[in-house]
């Protein structure tokens, strides 16, 4: 024996045979792994395996999968929903090959076994998740100004947005008529292809239908003035300031309820007796009561605040002060073609409220710096206002929107920081727009500050005068419509032009840039030509629009509602609506045909929807942006009417608690106010029983096929 394995290892040694020899033994190993590899693998962990790889099966096909352990079904269970959450892609198709590739090379039996044991059912499941996902599939997280929304717009991402102009459209819309016209208006003509894989579909209604709400309320420091963005809420000790110096959410949507005021809250005044009193305890705050003691223009008269017609800030009333600024600027010609105002602070509100009479929409810009709450007033007083800090951060505005920003006696430093502020009025202005800057008694550095600012952003200075009434210096500067004095300007007053793909309408969450944008030239671009004059301009449509059908029908679509469903069909009493607000604008459709109405209505764009709202105001109406995932810049009790069309079933996949939206709607809404919700029966159904749990009156449902209608009033229950 030992001769004859001598001899043979002889022959291995010749290299013919030792070849031979040597691959015949890996085979014998290899076919002796595989037959042990196949007596000791158990049958049903073969096929688990198999089916763990595939997408968007929720049940394991057959019986012996049920054999998983349930330790193993939890995680199988986390790592889809985690999926869901984050939007990510599940294991792609060609993973799936490459995976039974290497299958296939180690054991074919196990292959053949699997394939005989895997039921048709998987294939027909996957088939139908495919064909219910290409109806209705949700984008992948998309940059939004500044910020990469995931879930409730957290930061997952650091690189600048393209704001606000993501998606050019969304999916069905409403019920019968609807349903036509947002297939039209928000068909994104394959945009979503674009911008790479889209995340799995979250499935089920926004509400959980088997949840039971308990409220409690808001315990917080502002208690019954409590705006969740922007009021400090935490630390420890007491805190020099109650406000944050840029918009600041909690971790958690607010899911309390705000209190009403000490005194109660009473039926507003109603529109156009507002503008002159208001009831004081519905406004009432710590630090009023002394600022009305110190100004003339807002008097204590029982349980009202009077406001003195003509009476203002300004020496010799407003009135003078308008006729002043006319004779200054002949061509600035209020309500024909000067009709969007932004006025930056709230003080008496009386140069907005002049301006309404002259048919100017003027919103109001209530920097919430100070401890007296002056925007709330004018809001109670039903005048267009908007609260935001005003730091480094951009103003939630498109590019180019306002004719005339005025400053009035405010306090704001526009010369510090690098004139990041001035900046922002910039951007925001129209080219060859108006920005008026009335002070008193400025140190003469900080005027040679602001005016060397001035010349470097090319503002031309039309007039400037001191009123000898009133003593207030005036001065009107005028924005270039033009890049001519961009490529004029002297170097050493160079402020750099902004990159090209620095997008001035991203606004959401984006800090100030200390750039120039240049002005648009050619006749498709916005902002390249002055809007018609009022009111022509609310039906004019420009040239830069490209598709003006779209803003016919949405005109006429909301027409058709308003005059035949919503002015008589609801039993809304609209001699009390003043304060309106469109939660989910599109072309601002819903406003233009409220405005034989005495309401104004602030139109709010979604920040994950199509860019609209610069049309919005070049229609000479007014909106801002806004993340519904988030609480909105206004006080509590601030609105008459809320309307929603389609908003829930837009945010399903966004916000990680949508009732926190519910929650919201009835911070802002004032008890007696309405709110009219248009959406999927699915969605209005659970909505409904979160309504009653705050025990809002629910006035009129409707549903037909699977849309629906619902029309709910806030009370003034409190838990």
């Amino acid at each position: 024996m030992a001769v004859a394995a001598a001899r043979f290892g002889r022959q291995a040694k010749r290299p013919y045979w030792g070849f031979c020899i040597k691959m015949t033994a890996v085979a014998v190993m290899g076919l002796c792994f595989i037959f042990v590899w196949t007596m000791f693998t158990s049958p049903s962990n073969s096929v688990s395996t198999r089916i763990e790889s595939f997408d968007n099966i929720e049940q394991p096909p057959g019986s012996r999968s049920k054999r998983v352990s349930s330790s193993g079904a939890q995680s199988e269970r986390k790592v889809e929903d985690e999926k869901k959450v984050n939007g990510s892609v599940a294991l792609g198709g060609h993973e799936v090959k490459s995976e039974e590739r290497e299958k296939k090379e180690v054991a074919n039996t196990k292959k053949e076994r699997v394939k005989k044991k895997l039921p048709e059912k998987v294939s027909k499941e996957k088939q139908l998740s495919k064909e219910d996902g290409d109806g209705d599939e949700d984008e992948e997280p998309e940059v939004v100004d500044g910020k990469e929304e995931g879930l409730d717009g957290e930061d997952e991402g650091e690189g600048e947005g393209e704001g606000n102009g993501n998606a050019e459209g969304e999916g069905d819309l409403i019920e019968g008529v609807d349903q036509q016209f947002e297939d039209k208006l928000e068909d994104d003509g394959g945009e979503s292809e674009k911008r790479g894989n889209k995340r799995n579909k979250i499935k089920g209604p926004v509400f959980d239908p088997k949840a039971h709400y308990h409220w409690k309320s808001c315990s917080t420091r502002s208690k019954h003035n409590y705006i969740p963005c922007i009021d400090i809420e935490v630390g420890s000790g007491r805190l020099q300031q109650y406000r944050h110096t840029e918009r600041s959410c909690p971790r958690s949507p607010p899911m309390c309820l705000v209190p009403l005021p000490p005194d109660g809250y009473d039926p507003p005044v109603h529109w156009s007796e507002s503008k002159e009193k208001i009831l004081y305890k519905n406004v009432e705050h710590p630090k009023l009561a002394a600022f009305v003691k110190e100004h003339t223009w807002v008097m204590e008269s029982g349980e009202y605040l009077t406001f003195p017609q003509n009476q203002s800030e300004i020496k010799g009333g407003v009135l003078h002060y308008l006729d002043s600024i006319e004779e200054m600027v002949p061509d600035l010609e209020w309500g024909k073609n000067i009709r969007v105002v932004l006025d930056i602070g709230c003080t008496d509100s009386a140069f907005g409220a002049s301006l309404l009479d002259k048919d100017v929409l003027t919103l109001s810009l209530g920097l919430k710096d100070d401890l007296v709450d002056l925007a709330q007033v004018s809001l109670e007083r039903g005048f267009p206002t908007v609260v935001s800090p005003f730091g480094n951060r951009r103003l939630a505005f498109p590019s180019g929107v306002f004719d005339v920003i005025h400053c009035g006696g405010c306090t704001v430093p526009w010369h510090s920081n690098g004139g990041k502020h001035l900046l922002e009025m910039n951007r925001i202005l129209r080219p060859g727009g108006y920005f008026i800057l009335s002070t008193k008694h400025d140190s003469f550095e900080a005027e040679e500050a602001v005016n060397t600012l001035m010349v470097s952003i090319c503002w031309n200075i039309l007039a400037h005068k001191t009123d000898e009434v009133s003593d207030v210096g005036v001065k009107i500067y005028k924005k270039p419509d033009s890049n001519d004095l961009y490529t004029m300007r002297r170097k050493k007053h160079w402020i750099p032009l902004c990159k090209g793909n620095d997008n001035p309408d991203a606004a959401w969450y984006v800090p100030v840039k200390t750039c120039l944008h240049t002005i648009p030239s050619g006749i498709e671009e916005r902002g390249s030509e002055w809007p018609e004059e009022w009111p022509n301009r609310l039906e004019r449509y420009p040239d830069w629009l490209n598709d003006k059908d779209k803003l016919i029908a949405d005109t006429k679509h909301w027409k058709d509602i308003v005059d035949k469903s919503y002015l008589i069909g609801l039993g809304i009493d609209w001699s009390s609506i003043r304060n309106v607000m469109d939660m989910k604008a599109i072309y601002g459709g819903f406003a233009a045909a409220l405005l034989q109405q005495k309401v104004w209505v602030m139109n709010v764009v979604p920040v994950h929807a199509p860019d609209t709202l610069p049309f919005i105001f070049e229609r000479g109406l007014v909106g801002t942006y806004h993340d519904w995932c988030e609480s909105f810049g206004t006080y509590p009790r601030s609105y008459d009417l809320l309307h929603a069309d389609h908003l829930f079933s837009r945010l399903k996949n966004r916000c990680k608690q949508p009732a926190s939206i519910v929650v919201e709607m009835d911070r802002i809404l004032r008890p007696g106010g309405w709110a009219i919700i248009r959406d999927k029966v699915e969605i209005l159904d659970p909505l409904e029983g979160i309504l009653k749990s705050l025990h809002w009156d629910i006035r009129m449902t409707y549903a037909q096929q699977k849309e629906g209608i619902l029309c709910a009033q806030k009370t003034t229950w409190r838990p």
